[in-house]
């Protein structure tokens, strides 16, 4: 045991490059963006909607389409079916998902400024971490939103789930969900932690053979 922790602490404590560097100051530009575009879409379309009804789910808020319009006009349909309207305040995530990804990006910041390898693997499998549960609990509420369905609703229609990527044919709503530019940019963020990270154990097996470790 102590064979293999030896070469792994010295590697957390290997300093990371330049290249690396600038790979998470662009990280934590991309964060900063998620706070500016929405994270994902999902756009109704019906023969009395032709020009479909939108809605962008941002970190901290949801946007309808049509000025605000179209979030109305969509709990006005759920409530025929018996769904919970859709409300910020029905979303606990906008409470704590902006917080989250500000910690995160003062922690890629920090990373940037310590240097060694030991920050980068915290950022690392933090955000890896936050982006799995993140997709989980969107999943989640989705799930909750087509299930949970009030038995006295004036339309009857059996629990469904509301795509969470793609297409969907719901009663006479083809229902369209994709991300969007946030999450793409979250997707940036983690490819660009996990290059820094395999470039660093690049570079440290390059001046540190592993034989030549595995002796010391």
């Amino acid at each position: 045991m102590q064979a293999f922790l030896q070469p792994a602490n010295r590697f957390l404590d290997e300093p990371i490059g330049l290249a690396a560097r600038l790979m998470l100051l662009a990280a934590a530009a991309l964060l900063v963006a998620t706070y500016f575009f929405p994270l994902w879409n999902l756009t109704m379309f019906a023969p009395q909607y032709p020009e479909g009804l939108r809605l962008d789910i941002y970190s901290y808020t949801l946007v309808g389409g049509n000025n605000g319009q179209d979030v109305k006009e969509i709990n006005v349909l759920n409530h025929y079916i018996g769904m919970q309207d859709l409300v910020n305040e029905s979303f606990t995530e906008f409470k704590w998902m902006p917080f989250v990804i500000g910690a995160l990006g003062l922690l890629v910041l920090r990373a940037t400024a310590h240097g060694t390898v030991v920050a980068l693997v915290d950022v690392t499998m933090l955000f890896v971490y936050f982006g799995g549960f993140s997709l989980w609990s969107f999943g989640y509420k989705l799930y909750r939103y087509g299930h949970d369905l009030s038995p006295e609703a004036a339309v009857q229609v059996p629990p469904f789930m509301p795509p969470m990527f793609g297409y969907r044919q719901i009663a006479n709503f083809e229902v369209h969900s994709y991300p969007r530019a946030a999450s793409y940019a979250m997707a940036g963020v983690a490819a660009l932690l996990l290059t820094a990270l395999a470039m660093t154990w690049w570079q440290a097996r390059k001046r540190v053979p592993p034989v030549a470790a595995d002796r010391g």
